[in-house]
């Protein structure tokens, strides 16, 4: 269990919508969230959340957080059809009807490339255990993973991940501080997927 409220943490956030479901965010601008797009994907009625209906919650821990914002609009990646296509356009980008304050640091982009036996951190609201931001700070890239048409990059990676941790961010140590080297899709027995960074349109 990490603080929320404490860096590099406080740049991760909940993502709860209007029909129940929850995925995890992260900041990286003060009023930019990157999270998956099928976090925002309604299979029942096969189309998008409205974004009126997303909330992001800032410093969330046991029902209780320090900011609320709401979203008032999202791009996600081109093809992006509801989990079918290439998994790398399962990215969203969340524009914040108000800015997150100055006291949250939002987090870079990595400009490192994903190598086998890179040390990473996975951060998230885990389904099993939602009240709480869990870490795990002790796992490692397996592999990157090139998806043919279009040559976007997938991370496989060991870290501990549930439902619940889609859109969570894959950390990496970049300078003093961390950066996001992908964002988490999904989890697996053997291993699980992240996007990296560098499929997602700048």
């Amino acid at each position: 269990m990490v603080d929320p409220n404490q860096p590099p943490w406080n740049a991760i956030v909940k993502v709860q919508t209007n029909i129940g479901s929850r995925c995890t965010g992260v900041l990286i601008a003060p009023a930019t969230v990157l999270t998956a797009a099928h976090c925002l994907y309604n299979p029942r009625t096969r189309a998008f959340l409205e974004a009126v209906s997303l909330h992001v919650l800032v410093g969330y821990q046991r029902d209780q957080y320090r900011l609320h914002r709401l979203v008032a609009r999202f791009a996600v990646g081109r093809g992006f059809a509801g989990g079918k296509g290439s998994p790398t356009a399962d990215w969203a980008r969340l524009d914040l009807a108000e800015a997150i304050p100055s006291t949250v640091a939002p987090l870079p982009l990595a400009q490192a490339e994903p190598v086998p036996g890179m040390a990473v951190t996975l951060a998230g609201y885990n389904q099993d255990r939602a009240q709480l931001l869990l870490a795990d700070p002790a796992c490692h890239v397996i592999r990157p993973i090139t998806t043919p048409p279009d040559g976007g990059m997938l991370i496989a990676h060991d870290c501990a991940a549930t439902r619940g941790t889609s859109g969570a961010p894959l950390l990496v140590r970049q300078g003093g501080g961390w950066a996001v080297l992908g964002i988490n899709l999904a989890a697996g027995r053997e291993m699980n997927l992240a996007l990296a960074a560098s499929a997602i349109e700048r």
